[in-house]
């Protein structure tokens, strides 16, 4: 292979198409084939055998683990630690029963939670005073030791914190077509047992609204959408405008009855002798009228549309429907015929 004009394929940067191996990429290859030869060899030549681990050491399963002189001292701590309990359990056995009263009034989760303090209390002292753990280690040591230590801590707070939110992200999302259900149901149980308490059953249901609730309840059917089109002159309409007509009229009952008794056919029909005679009106119920007719007109001319037609515009339409047509033309070609329009109104359009 020539050097300069091709890639070697063990370079790091033999995937790109537009490098060229040169001396540095030829020597950094050589110094990653010696590397790789010396690792092979250490790796063959240390055995497991050779590891030096103790089997009471909690890292005795690590196979990279070799045991230091912490680790016998924590395994004969541990030892002691258990050699004392059994001296304190053989002795509270050879105390009178007195004595095992007394001790037997504490609780047993609060003599537990002291033990545990205590073996916190001593790990804790180990780990807060890195001297006198290990005192065969260097400083270097040392603060690797440090940071492996928070590193673990960091380890299990994340861990901790995956759990939560995975059973955070695992929980049942509650629906809200479920939870409306789930409230009717139980509002229509409440009113099932105030029902029972009161002897009525479901179809009364409407008695234990309060007045508030009912009449909103009557508002509520009562509404009905707005009319429109041809639909505007259908019989509920007519009859609620002839109630906004009436309702300022004042009714004079004794003249009414007064009228009623002297004439016998108050009420003709169509076989009376009487029927197209002129009644007579008082002038005041014929003044009433003409000031209603008048203040209908008033409103009629104050109410404005939205096409208001105006009279001192030009007339160029038969009717509404070639107005709107009028109306297209001239937004479409009005600015192309503005001076033709022009030259015809002046009359300069002509011939001579």
């Amino acid at each position: 292979m020539e050097k300069g004009g091709k890639v070697h394929p063990d370079c790091i940067n033999a995937s790109n198409p537009y490098h060229e191996c040169v001396e540095y990429c030829f020597k950094r290859i050589a110094e990653a084939k010696s590397d790789a030869d010396e690792k092979g060899n250490n790796d063959i030549s240390k055995e497991p055998e050779e590891r030096t681990i103790h089997p009471d050491c909690i890292n005795a399963s690590n196979p990279y683990h070799d045991c230091g002189e912490y680790c016998f001292k924590r395994i004969a701590e541990a030892k002691d630690r258990i050699e004392k309990n059994e001296s304190d359990i053989r002795q509270r056995e050879e105390t009178p029963s007195s004595n095992i009263s007394d001790q037997n009034d504490v609780p047993l989760e609060q003599r537990q939670t002291q033990v545990d303090q205590n073996d916190g209390d001593d790990a804790r002292r180990d780990q807060n005073d890195p001297d006198s753990g290990h005192p065969h280690l260097t400083e270097k040591q040392k603060k690797l030791f440090e940071l492996r230590l928070k590193m673990n801590e960091a380890r299990k707070a994340n861990q901790m914190a995956m759990v939560a939110e995975k059973k955070k992200i695992e929980a049942p999302a509650e629906i809200r077509g479920i939870s409306k259900q789930k409230w009717l149901e139980d509002r229509k149980k409440k009113i099932g047992k105030l029902l029972e308490s009161n002897g009525l059953d479901m179809s009364k249901s409407y008695m234990l609204d309060t007045q508030e609730a009912a009449q909103a309840k009557y508002k509520k059917r009562e509404k009905e959408p707005a009319a429109y089109g041809w639909d505007v002159f259908n019989q509920r309409t007519l009859y609620n405008a002839y109630k906004k007509r009436t309702k300022n009229i004042e009714c004079d009952m004794e003249a009414y009855n007064k009228a009623k008794e002297e004439d016998p056919e108050f009420y003709r029909e169509a076989s009376s002798l009487q029927y197209g005679k002129a009644t007579k009106v008082p002038e005041e119920n014929i003044d009433r009228m003409v000031k209603e007719l008048e203040d209908r007109e008033a409103k009629r001319k104050a109410f404005s549309r939205r096409r208001k037609f105006h009279e001192e515009k030009d007339i160029d339409s038969i009717n509404d429907r070639n107005e709107h047509f009028n109306k297209k033309i001239e937004r479409a070609f009005g600015k192309y015929t503005l001076e033709i329009k022009n030259n015809l109104e002046r009359g300069t359009a002509l011939p001579d």
